[in-house]
């Protein structure tokens, strides 16, 4: 089933994506936790196996956002990441499991000696 925004929206100044749904959901997405979710090769890898951990991106900024087709938003970071497509699904599943995500990630930045401090 496929979820259609009916609201995207950065705040610059909170460096968050609102995105709201069709179904009702709403979702504050952080620039920081969508570029290290990006859903791009280079981030995802090649299977769960291969996820890669993005360290460094606590302050990162979109700068830009640009519809690709009916299905997705490109997002364009400042740190010259722009090659992940952000499906409506993939974002309504970022926002759904939000806390736990960040919850993983934190424990690979952790377990790898790595910072989200840039």
């Amino acid at each position: 089933m496929t979820v259609w925004p009916t609201e995207l929206r950065y705040a610059s100044a909170e460096r968050a994506l609102h995105v709201t749904f069709d179904d009702g959901a709403a979702y504050k997405l952080s620039a920081e936790y969508l570029r290290v979710e990006s859903p791009s090769a280079e981030v995802q890898g090649h299977g769960a196996a291969t996820k890669v951990t993005v360290a460094g991106k606590k302050n990162v900024a979109i700068t830009k956002m640009e519809p690709v087709g009916r299905y997705a938003v490109r997002l364009v970071f400042d740190d010259g990441h722009d090659t992940g497509l952000f499906s409506w699904d993939y974002l309504a599943q970022l926002g759904r499991e939000q806390t736990k995500r960040w919850f993983e990630y934190e424990t690979r930045l952790k377990k790898a000696g790595m910072s989200r401090e840039a």
